[in-house]
């Protein structure tokens, strides 16, 4: 039992390792990391040796200090991979994009936490800074993720709220559990959610569920774009995601 807990003690103190390389950026010293993590120096040697053989760190000789391995790249993209949709879904929201001038997305249930799962998007209609693929977004803050949370049933609702909670991110999030029950049995009678400056300052959006075979909502299509352009085009985008929306399978 003891080494157990001694395996599992070397195996978070590795992750920390990895955490803090991330947060300084290359080039961090040995001496850095065991500062930042108050761990001994040996502690942290063990840790950096064995993570940069097994390609989690390098060891920068030019800098003379350790960055980011490789390893962490590949296993982003086999993330990404895993919630990537199929071809067809990714050309209806290439089409969404173009037709609606905006960046457009898509959001799924990976266990409790709502994903982007693609997006797609241009210089010109940028996604806001915080909509990475593979990642979760904060459900209760932008128009794909109040669609899923609008498709739970209570007891999974009560669940995925208790552990993201509802920090308020922009001046118009919703931020109360009340507000945002109200909200989601708006978008399930309208059957489209509207973001204006949840997420993001500056930043909004709107979205409609895709259906699975049973009628329950298995993904989001949203777009986003900047408030001032959704208070001049906001019917015209709805209408895009909502046609697009209706016609699109998740497999």
């Amino acid at each position: 039992m003891a080494a157990a807990r001694q395996g599992g003690s070397s195996i978070t103190r590795a992750l920390r390792v990895v955490e803090a390389v991330a947060v300084a950026g290359d080039g961090v010293t040995a001496k850095a990391i065991a500062r930042r993590l108050g761990c001994p120096l040996p502690t942290v040697y063990r840790a950096l040796g064995t993570l940069v053989e097994e390609g989690y760190l390098v060891r920068l000789h030019d800098v003379h200090g350790y960055g980011l391995g490789y390893r962490v790249a590949e296993l982003h993209r086999s993330l990404t991979e895993q919630v990537r949709p199929e071809a067809a879904l990714r050309t209806t929201l290439r089409e969404v994009h173009t037709a609606a001038a905006a960046a457009a997305y898509l959001a799924v249930f990976r266990d409790v936490d709502v994903v982007v799962a693609h997006v797609d998007d241009c210089a010109d209609h940028p996604r806001p800074d915080g909509l990475r693929v593979g990642e979760p977004t904060p459900a209760h803050a932008t128009a794909a993720g109040k669609v899923m949370l609008s498709g739970l049933r209570p007891a999974r609702l009560s669940e995925l709220l208790e552990r993201t909670g509802l920090p308020r991110l922009a001046p118009r999030t919703v931020a109360d559990r009340r507000a945002l029950d109200r909200e989601l049995m708006r978008i399930r009678s309208e059957g489209a959610a509207v973001e204006v400056e949840e997420y993001e300052p500056g930043v909004a959006g709107v979205a409609a569920p895709v259906l699975g075979a049973d009628g329950e909502v298995t993904a989001a299509l949203g777009v986003s774009v900047t408030r001032a352009e959704f208070t001049a085009r906001r019917w015209e985008l709805e209408r895009v995601v909502r046609t697009a929306a209706a016609r699109a399978v998740v497999g």
